[in-house]
């Protein structure tokens, strides 16, 4: 693994969280983390971004507040999967520190020019924050090194409509935009691999209740999957996203042309074709990553046999 500046887009967002704590953990150069609205409303991504990072130790971390709503579409958030507050009804200390004055988009561009050619960019919500700093800064493509998406469904079926995966179907004009772009290099990691990698019931009871940092966000902020929810296993999709920016040979990818459905039912379904520069995530070493992911929040990892049907 190598240490190359990073900058993460979140809309945190419980899986979110995660990423964030893997990311901490495994001490990437993280330079800056932006907020859009997704998994829930702004004022929340933003804040819970802000005392995630207090928890663990990275109130240092500038915050930027990003866009508060899709480029087109009305804004159409998953608390019913996140819970009202976003991080599955958690209730994380006060933040250590506010948010920075530049917004999102500026945010991007700025990094993009300060780290010009070496930063990593990795987006875990609608791609919102992104194709408005595209549309600003053309030639962020050629400044950031390498951009990985969470987002899309290539080969499987979608989570929030039978084709869709929510990042892309949640602002698809904007995912279009991003994918339709010439970036030096673009990683797509989508549920094909996301849900081969979660922490099952029997890892989260294993964490002791009174755990601290990292394993005691992750008790608190999984909860609800197994007690409310009744769910067998919580996707780590954002953080898998995030450990594929560090390390991509986790993956094995294959390049791609991808096309976002703008209309009808299918909307938001990533359409795959020959010839693009979208390099597709198709399997994932699920057992290397699981143990990367537990060393790095301190909590331990219990292989289950037996599946993952039920999880989300």
């Amino acid at each position: 693994m190598t240490m190359t500046p990073v900058m993460l887009d979140v809309d945190t967002g419980v899986d979110d969280a995660a990423a964030i704590a893997y990311a901490l953990g495994v001490e990437a150069d993280l330079v800056g983390i932006s907020t859009v609205a997704g998994n829930i409303g702004i004022d929340l991504t933003t804040e819970n971004t802000l005392r995630v990072l207090s928890m663990l130790g990275g109130e240092d971390v500038p915050v930027f507040r990003g866009a508060s709503r899709p480029l087109v579409a009305e804004f159409r958030d998953a608390a019913h999967v996140h819970g009202g507050n976003g991080l599955g009804g958690a209730e994380l200390p006060a933040a250590l520190a506010e948010e920075a004055d530049l917004t999102a988009p500026e945010a991007i561009i700025a990094m993009a020019e300060e780290f010009d050619g070496e930063l990593t960019l990795v987006c875990v919500g609608p791609y919102t924050n992104l194709a408005i700093a595209l549309s600003l800064r053309p030639q962020i493509t050629a400044q950031i090194k390498s951009l990985v998406l969470m987002g899309g469904s290539y080969f499987n079926s979608g989570n929030v409509t039978p084709w869709a995966e929510f990042n892309v179907w949640a602002d698809a004009e904007a995912a279009q935009q991003v994918f339709a772009a010439q970036w030096n290099e673009v990683i797509a990691v989508g549920l094909d691999v996301t849900h081969q990698a979660a922490i099952t019931r029997k890892m989260w009871e294993a964490i002791p209740t009174k755990a601290e940092g990292s394993a005691g966000l992750l008790k608190a902020i999984v909860a609800r999957t197994y007690t409310e929810r009744v769910r067998s296993g919580f996707f780590l999709h954002d953080p898998l996203a995030m450990a594929a920016a560090l390390d991509p040979s986790l993956l094995t990818l294959e390049s791609h042309a991808v096309n976002v459905v703008l209309e009808g039912e299918e909307r938001g379904r990533t359409v795959i074709s020959e010839g693009g520069n979208v390099r597709v995530a198709k399997t994932v070493d699920a057992d290397r990553f699981m143990r990367e992911f537990c060393a790095a929040v301190d909590i331990p990892y219990l292989k289950d046999d037996h599946g993952l049907q039920g999880a989300e």
